[in-house]
């Protein structure tokens, strides 16, 4: 329960409640909005109203940040007469949640935490997350120096190598080298290795603008289609692989489950795989010798830590079928989490069930903003 009050033009809340105001946000403005709305569903449905106030704020693929209390069913319908522009801003660093009630800005409520369920650009790359910081918000998952850095996979490749994790060969092109200079692109990415080559926008994730190109024709078609989700396109040399994933949980103290592996329907974890067709099979530990298993292990702490990781990550690994040689894939700092999710899954083997993983995500994002609290901004003598 809540008193409004008028204070210099606007409305402002009184809390008097001791459960924590937890803003959701989903949607987003990235080829993923779709994904993030449903991995919201299974977040709305695990929170706990017995220890969390939760509002529902939805970004539209064009960028309006939309409030209601039932913003999350609106947004799956796209009917969005119902809701109200949603504001975040921070009074003497205190953040809160605003509304526009006609010419004044209704302070809804203080933000004790936000939960961002956005996957893929302007969500999990963090320019959100720099928002976050700006507005002195405590937020679930990376900061802006490790949502960008694992968002960026030729980036992250690059972090990969100087740590020592292998990866696959790769070159790194632009938008600019499809449209201007394609045929001089094809030649430069058919150096890399003999077909076949995988094709992919550098920051976008749920396998969305990712093929597998077997000769020339196939490869400038991938070229093109990644161009139009990305201006960064990463060509990698493609292998028979086996997928593996590990999630991650934890700020400085981390710990990681048991490798995962995912049987693909198609050559590849497609998005359709991952969203459209039910379970996919999965196993869960991966069969894999103690001796990989433990190595893979340590790799994906390894990738964490690397990119200063906090609360949450999937970091993936393919194996060559063949020579059984593992390679870094990427690291998702905002993995799907959707009930058919392999995040949630390795926790539920390891003990940790879906509403314990989210209330430990808060607690995470609590200790965090705590932690940042003790850092000194002003320099005195």
């Amino acid at each position: 329960m809540s008193t409004s009050i008028l204070k210099s033009n606007c409305w402002v809340n009184l809390k008097m409640t001791n459960k924590l105001n937890l803003v959701l946000i989903f949607g987003g403005r990235s080829g993923e909005h779709a994904v993030s709305l449903r991995s919201a569903q299974s977040v709305l449905n695990a929170l706990d109203e017995t220890k969390y106030q939760v509002f529902q704020v939805g970004i539209t693929t064009e960028g309006r940040w939309l409030y209601g209390s039932k913003a999350h069913k609106a947004f799956l319908e796209g009917n969005y007469e119902s809701l109200t522009e949603a504001i975040i801003l921070s009074d003497d660093g205190k953040p809160s949640l605003y509304t526009r009630a006609g010419n004044h800005l209704e302070n809804l409520a203080s933000i004790d935490v936000i939960f961002p369920v956005l996957h893929g650009t302007l969500g999990e790359d963090g320019t959100i997350q720099g928002l976050f910081e700006i507005q002195n918000c405590a937020y679930v998952g990376a900061g802006v120096l490790a949502s960008s850095a694992a968002m960026d996979k030729a980036v992250c490749k690059h972090v990969m190598q100087s740590i020592g994790v292998p990866v696959l060969e790769y070159s790194v092109f632009t938008r600019h080298d499809i449209q201007e200079n394609l045929k001089q692109t094809i030649e430069q990415a058919e150096q890399i290795a003999p077909y076949p080559l995988f094709v992919k926008p550098a920051n976008l994730g749920s396998s969305v603008g990712i093929s597998k190109a077997r000769n020339r024709e196939a490869l400038e078609k991938a070229l093109k289609l990644a161009a139009r989700y990305d201006r960064r396109i990463l060509v990698e040399r493609g292998i028979a692989p086996r997928e593996i994933e590990i999630s991650v949980l934890g700020n400085t103290e981390v710990q990681c489950t048991v490798p995962g592996e995912i049987v693909p329907g198609d050559e590849f974890y497609t998005y359709k795989d991952k969203y459209q067709s039910g379970d996919p099979e999965v196993a869960i530990p991966a069969p894999l010798p103690a001796a990989q298993t433990t190595q893979l292990q340590q790799y994906a702490i390894d990738a964490f830590k690397a990119i200063d990781g906090a609360g949450l990550a999937r970091v993936d690994f393919l194996i060559d079928k063949v020579t059984g040689e593992a390679y870094f894939n990427e690291i998702n700092t905002m993995p799907g989490f959707t009930q058919i999710s392999m995040y949630p899954k390795l926790w539920l083997y390891s003990g940790l069930s879906y509403p314990e993983l989210v209330n430990r995500l808060v607690e995470l994002a609590l200790e965090r903003k705590a932690e940042q609290d003790e850092t000194v901004r002003k320099y005195e003598e």
